[in-house]
């Protein structure tokens, strides 16, 4: 069985599509998924299953439609592939200030040419980002909320959700103690 990561998009945000965690997790074991997980009220689950990603997005998405009323996309990752996205980060030797912090956004497919290029020309005083793959990393040098390349998150729509760095090393962490 592969170990598996579902971040859902747009989950318990600022009162919006408010699904209790406990209920999520009953809802994905009745699905067929195995040894669920949640952690945080964000919408992260962890979880075990023989089908692919694909097919796991279908499921869970039609399950959170069905169950909770809801559309929302969910992003999945195998536990390896979260393991990589934690070792490719780029920013994550640096001593952070405070108000810095990193953050990852995973896509659901590599960005597009045209948020390559809504990035790269984001005003971003002294913010960074890498994009490798289906992820971009990002280094707040400010508070996120002051950060102008911060606004930018939302322009990458639906096919894309953000986590901070601790959230993102956490979910590793798990994903690998499941496997064991």
């Amino acid at each position: 069985m592969n170990t598996y990561i579902a971040l859902l998009r747009g989950i318990n945000v600022s009162g919006h599509n408010k699904i209790k965690m406990a209920e999520l997790k009953h809802t994905l074991e009745t699905g067929g998924l195995h040894r669920v997980q949640t952690y945080i009220q964000s919408g992260n689950v962890l979880f075990q299953s023989d089908d692919d990603a694909d097919t796991l997005r279908l499921i869970i998405e039609g399950l959170i439609q069905r169950v909770f009323g809801i559309s929302i996309t969910v992003i999945i990752r195998t536990a390896a592939e979260f393991a990589h996205i934690v070792a490719a980060c780029p920013f994550a030797g640096i001593l952070l200030s405070k108000g810095e912090s990193i953050h990852v956004s995973v896509l659901t497919e590599a960005p597009s040419q045209k948020v390559v290029d809504l990035l790269s020309t984001s005003e971003r005083a002294q913010d960074e980002y890498a994009i490798h793959g289906k992820e971009i990393y990002f280094l707040f040098r400010q508070s996120i909320l002051d950060s102008k390349l911060a606004k930018n998150l939302q322009k990458l729509g639906n096919t894309a959700t953000t986590r901070n760095w601790n959230t993102i090393q956490k979910l590793d962490s798990l994903a690998k103690t499941m496997q064991a």
